[in-house]
């Protein structure tokens, strides 16, 4: 048997998948991490004597995060958008791990699959890099399975993946005007639920149980010369305790040809800190103004899903 043609000689995983029961493969990911199997170990001593008997307790399932961009398809994207909505949606699925020439190598099964959070990247309109998010599934079972060795499709690629850019955003806040149209940065968030594990009877793992969801505050900077509107608002509601009212907005995200991809909405959300950049005379950048908001609640839109 020659080098190349040993199914089992190492490799470097090029390329990796999701697969959701059900469902056609989902798509390509940039990066996993997490996903491994450990137990606790039990200590028992008897009266008194010195020996220590041990062993293992019951196994747990580490978390999967994987680095998602723009080459997943609807069904996922519809996955995000129900945990935004506080839907504990459970999937059943396969991550595998293909090689460069996209021949699979390894797979991982999991089941009962729950999005634990998903941490949105920093959007910067001077960062033409590729944008991407990552998601947190918190899982019941794991099992390490060998590959299959087809060819693992490319119907969602690198190009598709690469089209979301960091610099590729609009933010808007309702009855504002058009002040955004200039907005510069918007700070990375996480939207978390946390899980809770519920032991029974003589079952060896655990079943979780999603709970309330976190809704982040969010950051933007924008330019000073923009940002009157705000203050004043501020001054009214934060400063003479009036109530003029809050307001929602969205963080849309678009590829290189305008299209837009991502829509998120925040509901019910006011200003809780504006404050300007350091001042020196030595610089000559544009002058900034950071502004964090808070929100009650947001929702997660997918535009190009044929289902919404």
């Amino acid at each position: 048997m020659t080098l190349t043609s040993n199914p089992n000689r190492t490799y470097a995983a090029a390329h990796f998948a999701l697969e959701l029961k059900g469902v056609d493969q989902i798509g390509m990911f940039r990066s996993v991490e997490g996903g491994g199997i450990k137990a606790d170990v039990t200590t028992y001593q008897q009266g008194g004597i010195y020996d220590k008997w041990r062993q293992l307790g019951k196994p747990k399932f580490e978390d999967l995060k994987l680095q998602v961009g723009m080459a997943m398809s609807a069904p996922f994207y519809r996955w995000i958008a129900d945990f935004f909505t506080g839907v504990p949606t459970r999937k059943d699925g396969t991550i595998i791990a293909a090689d460069f020439y996209y021949k699979e190598r390894a797979r991982r099964q999991f089941s009962e699959a729950m999005i634990k959070e998903l941490a949105f990247p920093k959007l910067d309109a001077s960062d033409k890099n590729t944008a991407y998010m990552t998601v947190t599934l918190a899982v019941e079972d794991m099992k390490f399975m060998p590959p299959a060795g087809e060819v693992v499709q490319q119907a969602f690629g690198n190009e598709s993946q690469k089209s979301w850019k960091a610099c590729n955003f609009r933010f808007t806040l309702d009855g504002f005007g058009d002040i955004f149209h200039r907005v510069t940065k918007v700070e990375g968030f996480s939207v978390k639920q946390n899980v809770l594990e519920y032991h029974s009877g003589g079952r060896r793992t655990a079943t979780l149980s999603p709970s309330a969801i976190e809704f982040p505050q969010l950051s933007f900077s924008l330019p000073e010369a923009d940002a009157q509107p705000l203050l004043d608002h501020f001054t009214k509601r934060g400063v003479k305790g009036e109530v003029p009212g809050r307001f929602n907005g969205h963080v849309e995200t678009y590829d290189n040809e305008k299209t837009t991809k991502f829509t998120m909405q925040f509901i019910n959300a006011d200003i809780l800190s504006i404050a300007p950049d350091k001042s020196d005379s030595g610089t000559e950048e544009i002058k900034q103004v950071k502004v964090d908001i808070y929100m009650e609640s947001m929702t997660f839109k997918y535009e190009s899903d044929p289902e919404v």
